[in-house]
């Protein structure tokens, strides 16, 4: 078995249609264990992977650990293999947290985000010099690289990452429905206004990327004394530039809180 998935929620089934889609591995080459014993057999019965037990684990060349960050200290013992390496997307679970409890310095620390599900994550990678010597780093970027773009990240900036790109499709979430709120206020019917907020915001992605910053689209837009440039006014007396920053912030320390809990 190349690959083990321990937790097969909206991520675990995101990363297993990935690699598969993409040729990474062939689904028989694949074990999948969760909780919720239905699930993994339906997702199973699906995609051609196959259903394991914690008993099952030690035939594993490599697992990924899906789970809640809180359940790992008591997973951990019967996660931990003689000859496993390890792919890890828990938010804030530190590799020293990960090498103590697991015993062994074959594992990788990755932090994806939920558009990993459409085949567009940002998934941040790092793991200590044994992981890279084994293969499980580049392995990693293989899996990640089928569902969206992969970045080597020195450690110390993974929370920083957490907070901006994991925990950001909720924030533009928040704009989104905020824009659609504002179209419906002026007189815009609901479904409208809900579908030109969320095609606006995929469309200002392709432009932003096409500009070597954002504040030059910003400028684009906004011609003097018209209507962008009142609503950029009214955008920065409500504070919106300095509470997005603080949401980064915010979740950057709980990012780090997270991994104390861990010690």
């Amino acid at each position: 078995m190349k690959l083990a998935i321990v937790g097969v929620g909206k991520l675990g089934l995101a990363l297993l249609e990935g690699v598969t889609a993409q040729g990474v591995l062939p689904p028989a080459e694949i074990g999948l264990l969760d909780a919720n014993a239905a699930r993994a057999q339906d997702i199973a019965a699906r995609t051609g992977a196959r259903v394991i037990t914690q008993a099952d684990l030690g035939r594993a060349e490599r697992i990924l650990i899906s789970l809640q960050p809180r359940v790992f200290p008591e997973a951990a013992e019967w996660l931990a293999q003689p000859n496993a390496g390890y792919i890890s997307t828990m938010a804030g679970v530190p590799v020293s947290a990960l090498t103590r409890r697991l015993g062994t310095k074959r594992v990788v620390r990755v932090m994806p985000n939920l558009a990993a599900t459409i085949g567009h994550s940002q998934t941040a990678i790092t793991g200590p010099r044994e992981a890279g010597d084994a293969g499980d780093l580049a392995f990693a970027h293989q899996i990640f690289d089928a569902v969206g773009d992969a970045y080597d990240l020195p450690e110390h900036l993974f929370n920083a990452f957490t907070g901006m790109s994991a925990s950001g499709p909720a924030y533009v979430a928040v704009v989104a429905e905020a824009l659609a709120d504002g179209g419906v206020r002026m007189g815009l019917p609901r479904p409208l206004a809900n579908e030109l907020a969320a095609k606006l915001l995929i469309a200002t992605g392709e432009l932003v990327q096409r500009r070597a910053h954002p504040a030059l689209l910003k400028d684009e837009v906004a011609s003097p004394g018209g209507t962008t440039i009142a609503g950029l006014a009214a955008l920065e007396a409500a504070g919106v530039r300095g509470g997005l920053i603080e949401a980064v912030v915010h979740a950057t320390r709980r990012g780090t809180e997270l991994g104390k809990d861990q010690d």
